[in-house]
């Protein structure tokens, strides 16, 4: 039976330690070039073949990336995890995926307890400073922190929301309502802002009722369709924060009685998987979620294996609307 070849044996051959030979094969930048083509030819003349999963423990190396997000039963995050798969199968890197509810505390641990080399990070809620003593490269998804330098794909979400509310008034609407998100998140405050602005643009009035509160939930759609439907006056128009909401929210005035777009033109946020079947289809802002993921993945794996620097800044994709059957002339 064949005997393969030893770390030993290649020492042996080039004339060098084992400790060497090691130096040579894993961090070749830390020794001579002469020292370096003798424990090549060595290698080759041996027929050694590194065992790559002990150099990776060696090194401390995991040969995975994370996804951490804040609610794995949120189907938003299925087309961005699907296309990091790709990226990083085609780098051969394990992809991981975690839930940050689900974490909890071990958050301040976690990028330090080496079951990763990299963390593609989409919740937004998590302290600076927490992310920054992970220790690994860390590059955002969609969501964003309050943290000058931090690296992130994601849309602009103030012109994404403007592309909703011009929709609605170029079709006739006078009061539109805006059914936020959670407040205090980044993309909640972004959306609200996008909302002020193309309200003011179209020469528009916000009313008091017409800012209405969601979470991004199918269940605050409900709520909210409850509160719109009780309201004197209440706006033709809804642009929603999320799709989730906006689903909930014509749900709910089926419900009531009440069809859409009949009633009430609805525009949503992300274009998830089933808006398009919904009834009616819903009008919304479509996310490049396909892109945020791959964009972010590649921007990971460049670091993680060549050695590429993380950008300093964000890289915007743009978003743009899918008109569908919710929503119709006033």
């Amino acid at each position: 039976m064949e005997t393969k070849a030893r770390i030993a044996d290649v020492a042996r051959v080039a004339g060098v330690s084992t400790a060497t030979v090691s130096r040579a094969l894993s961090l070749p930048d830390r020794v001579g070039a002469e020292t370096r083509d003798k424990v090549l030819r060595a290698v080759a003349q041996t027929g050694y073949r590194v065992n790559s999963a002990a150099r990776d423990l060696r090194s401390r190396r995991a040969r995975a990336i994370t996804v951490l997000v804040p609610n794995l039963a949120n189907t938003f995050f299925s087309r961005i995890i699907a296309s990091v798969q790709e990226v990083a199968d085609a780098a051969g890197l394990t992809v991981q995926i975690s839930d940050s509810m689900v974490e909890g505390p071990r958050l301040h641990t976690f990028g330090r307890d080496g079951r990763s080399d990299g963390i593609l990070l989409l919740d937004g809620t998590l302290d600076a400073q927490t992310v920054a003593g992970w220790g690994v490269p860390v590059v955002m998804v969609c969501e964003w922190l309050d943290a000058p330098g931090m690296p992130g794909v994601g849309t602009d979400n103030v012109a994404g929301i403007g592309l909703a509310v011009g929709h609605l008034a170029a079709l006739g609407h006078r009061d539109i309502a805006f059914l936020g998100g959670p407040a205090g998140n980044v993309l909640s405050d972004a959306r609200g802002q996008g909302y002020v602005d193309a309200m003011a643009r179209s020469g528009l009035t916000i009313r008091p009722q017409d800012r209405l509160d969601g979470d991004f939930t199918m269940e605050s759609g409900a709520r909210a369709a409850h509160v719109w439907a009780a309201t004197p006056e209440s706006a033709t128009g809804v642009v929603c924060a999320s799709d989730e909401s906006a689903l909930g929210f014509i749900s709910e005035c089926d419900r009531l009685g009440l069809r859409c777009p009949d009633d009430v033109s609805v525009v949503g946020f992300d274009d998830i998987e089933f808006s398009d079947r919904f009834i009616p289809p819903l009008t919304t802002v479509h996310q490049p979620r396909a892109a945020f993921g791959r964009q972010a993945a590649e921007l990971l794996v460049a670091a993680l294996q060549n050695g590429v620097p993380l950008p300093t800044q964000r890289t915007i994709i743009a978003s743009h609307l899918v008109v569908r059957g919710s929503t119709a002339r006033r």
